[in-house]
């Protein structure tokens, strides 16, 4: 199982593959506002899609449906 990542590695993963925040959230169907929300630190990601997003982002491990 791949280490977690920090949200700042997470942001670098999102700069190293070419993908805005926007994007992410696009192509995952969340809103972006809660994937910023989530690595600027202002959500935990404890439930619902703000959990999906963390998982699908790497800074929590978890089980995504």
């Amino acid at each position: 199982m791949p280490a977690l990542l920090t949200t700042e590695q997470a942001r670098a993963a999102l700069d190293r593959r070419g993908i805005s925040l926007a994007e992410f959230a696009r192509q995952h169907e969340l809103n972006s506002n809660l994937v910023s929300d989530l690595l600027n630190g202002r959500k935990k990601g404890r439930r619902g899609q703000a959990h999906r997003a963390a998982v699908l982002l790497g800074i929590k491990e978890g089980i995504v449906i």
